[in-house]
């Protein structure tokens, strides 16, 4: 059984949230912060069984802890979060473990190891995969960036959340991984989109385009739980087009770093802020469909 830590959460929205309820009912003391009162009052509300202490700055929330988990929203956010004065590494002790889950960029996540090495603190940088629905049933997969000794010091509080923890490399790397997993999966929903398109305009019952498609080289994770609610226009589900361009851009910042092309990408990127443009920026990302027009079927 693992051992109780003392650990502090910060950022409870959609991923954050359920991360948290699995520390604490994994046994361990569990701390919370959020910048938005609103929202951790709503977290509050829907876990009333859950104990924990409600901390006033991201100082106060590392004050004490075995482990501080950062959940937050870009690179501005977490450096604010950790490497300002109310941030973490002000009172986050020596030989704590701080782990981010935030999709940021490699840069930022480097910047953050260097410090944490200099305060002598275990640093992770661990962007997830999973969406909303991997967050609640606690099966993340974490792409994990740092040195071995840091990976295995997270590694017994985050298996309460996640079935797979992926030591990738050196600090950044996780980052960087995540990077090409949005990069598979901006392509995947590009293609998928102008297949439903030939599908309807073709007049097919799309029921059976899918049990023929689906169980062959096509399938996909995208494909299994967004073709028939593509099909329905219906796109209030898991992760934003607001997000996902964030992310896009991140993995476009690094290439052009890396002096790599990436043209695919910034097309899809592109074709993401069309639908902004369109006001559908908070719908989630299969709502690519939308710029193209139906052509007939049903």
């Amino acid at each position: 059984m693992t051992q109780p830590r003392n650990v502090s959460l910060i950022g409870l929205g959609v991923m954050g949230g359920p991360i948290a309820r699995h520390i604490a009912r994994a046994g361990h003391s569990l701390t919370v912060y959020n910048r938005s009162a609103p929202r951790l009052l709503k977290w509050q509300a829907a876990h009333p069984d859950i104990t924990h202490r409600v901390a006033s700055s991201p100082a106060d929330a590392a004050q004490g802890a075995d482990m501080v988990i950062t959940c937050v929203g870009n690179d501005d956010d977490l450096a604010d979060v950790v490497l300002g004065p109310q941030g973490v590494f002000t009172t986050l002790k020596r030989g704590g473990v701080f782990v981010d889950h935030t999709t940021v960029s490699a840069r930022i996540a480097r910047q953050i190891a260097v410090e944490a090495r200099d305060k002598e603190v275990h640093c992770v940088d661990a962007p997830m995969t999973g969406a909303q629905a991997g967050a609640e049933a606690g099966t993340l997969t974490l792409m994990c960036g740092g040195r071995p000794d840091a990976i295995a010091a997270a590694r017994p509080v985050m298996e309460a959340y996640s079935r797979r923890i992926v030591h990738i490399g050196k600090a950044g790397s996780g980052q960087a991984t995540k990077m090409a997993n949005q990069i598979c999966i901006a392509g995947v929903q590009a293609g998928l989109s102008e297949a439903l398109r030939l599908a309807q305009a073709a007049h097919l019952d799309l029921d059976k385009v899918y049990e023929a498609i689906s169980g062959g080289a096509a399938q996909s994770w995208q494909m299994d739980n967004r073709w028939t609610t593509m099909a329905e226009d219906s796109f209030d589900f898991g992760f934003a087009i607001d997000w996902m361009r964030k992310d896009l851009g991140l993995a476009l910042e690094e290439g052009r770093g890396l002096g790599l092309s990436l043209p695919a990408t910034a097309l899809v990127d592109q074709f993401y802020a069309e639908i902004q443009a369109m006001g559908g920026g908070r719908q989630d990302i299969s709502a690519l469909i939308r710029r193209l027009p139906k052509r007939g079927g049903k």
